[in-house]
C-alpha cells in the first residue's frame, strides 16, 4: 500500500446535510457514511417548554458523515465542509481526521486504494 489514506468524520447539524453532501460531490467525493447521532458540546443541550414546563434536551439531533479520501486533498476536503457547515453558532459541529492504515473489500479481498 502506497498511498496515503485519511478518515474524515465531520459531525454537524442534520438541517446542513444535503448542503454539505452536495458540496463534497462537487469536489469529488464519491463514498460516504451516514449515521444519524446524538450528542452534546459546550452548549449541553437546550432548554425547551413543554406544556408550560421547562424540559432540558442534553442531546441533540446530529448527523455523522465519514469520508476515506486518498486523492482529494485532505484540506480540500476540510475546507470545504466549514465553509457550507459554519454559522458563527454554537453547534456547527467538529471535524476529525485519522490516519488510516489499510482498507479491505469484502467481496474481491481488494486491499488499499483499490478497496476503496
Amino acid at each position: 500500500m502506497t498511498d496515503k489514506m485519511t478518515k474524515i468524520d465531520i459531525i454537524t447539524r442534520t438541517s446542513k446535510f444535503e448542503e454539505l453532501k452536495e458540496a463534497l460531490n462537487d469536489i469529488g467525493i464519491t463514498g460516504m457514511t451516514v449515521t444519524q447521532v446524538l450528542g452534546c458540546g459546550m452548549q449541553k443541550g437546550i432548554t425547551e417548554m413543554y406544556r408550560g414546563v421547562p424540559v432540558s434536551i442534553n442531546l441533540l439531533p446530529k448527523v455523522k458523515v465519514e469520508i476515506i479520501v486518498c486523492e482529494v486533498p485532505v484540506q480540500k476536503v476540510i475546507d470545504t465542509a466549514v465553509e457550507i457547515l459554519r454559522t458563527g453558532e454554537i453547534g456547527d459541529g467538529k471535524i476529525f481526521i485519522y490516519p488510516v492504515e489499510n482498507v479491505i473489500k469484502i467481496r474481491t479481498g481488494e486491499e488499499g486504494v483499490l478497496a476503496l
